[in-house]
């Protein structure tokens, strides 16, 4: 097949010689693609305004020998505009797209439920659906979830102990019960635990209930289930502003 068509969600370009760019893409049948977007610097090109980070995208690629190339490309949301205006939203997308292609490193692998996972956190994110921090806490946790790493917040993740539990160790999987609880365990309150356990389901009335300490709290559960699983902390996480 010389041209295959797909929806796809652009992660991040880069410069190639004087005029293209490299385009990251993760698309929803083809997992991440690497393309090349010919001529896309020039003030004539008729769809470099439409490969921009953040944006939904249905894009037809040809095959190449170490990147397929771009010919055509129509846009479906332009999530770009809206993020790019707001340095919080911004920066919240950034960590996703990053984690994202963390998450999908072998290319031309399938990964349909990534997709829709961060189309639609991108667009909560851009319709100021729900508070930036809660998108971008839910997303994490569900992005790992199914990436294989999903946390328990309840019952105890070594025994399986029904809970609620008062203890938490990320390398160990999530809530400890007090025979299991391991040393160096955290003891994030129980409303922190319910917010976590309510970003992962998307109970989201229950999550737009918590207190902003509990945010912060469970806030910092997430950056370190991330940071453990990924095996190093994200470029972008640094930047974000969580208000």
């Amino acid at each position: 097949m010389k041209l295959y068509r797909d929806e796809a969600v652009v992660l991040r370009t880069h410069k190639l010689g004087e005029a293209d760019r490299i385009i990251t893409l993760l698309t929803r049948r083809y997992g991440r693609v690497r393309a090349v977007a010919k001529g896309v610097r020039r003030t004539s090109s008729k769809f470099g305004a439409r490969l921009e980070p953040f944006s939904l995208v249905d894009v037809q690629l040809h095959l190449g020998r170490s990147l397929d190339i771009i010919t055509q490309v129509e846009s479906q949301a332009a999530y770009g505009r809206s993020l790019g205006s707001d340095y919080s939203l911004y920066t919240t997308a950034t960590v996703m797209v990053e984690t994202a292609e963390r998450l999908t490193e072998v290319e031309d692998e399938p990964a349909p439920q990534q997709f829709l996972l961060l189309v639609g956190a991108l667009h909560s994110l851009a319709t100021r659906r729900h508070p930036a921090s809660l998108v971008l806490d839910s997303y994490l946790l569900r992005a790992l979830a199914v990436a294989g790493w999903a946390p328990s917040f309840e019952d105890c993740a070594q025994c399986g102990t029904a809970g609620p539990h008062h203890a938490f160790h990320v390398a160990q999987g999530g809530a400890m019960c007090d025979r299991c609880r391991p040393p160096g365990s955290s003891a994030p309150a129980p409303q922190t635990l319910e917010l976590l356990g309510a970003l992962l389901s998307g109970d989201w009335p229950a999550a737009e209930a918590s207190t902003q300490r509990e945010r912060d709290e469970a806030s910092g559960l997430v950056a370190a289930h991330l940071q453990y699983h990924l095996e190093r902390q994200l470029r972008s996480m640094r930047h974000v502003e969580r208000v």
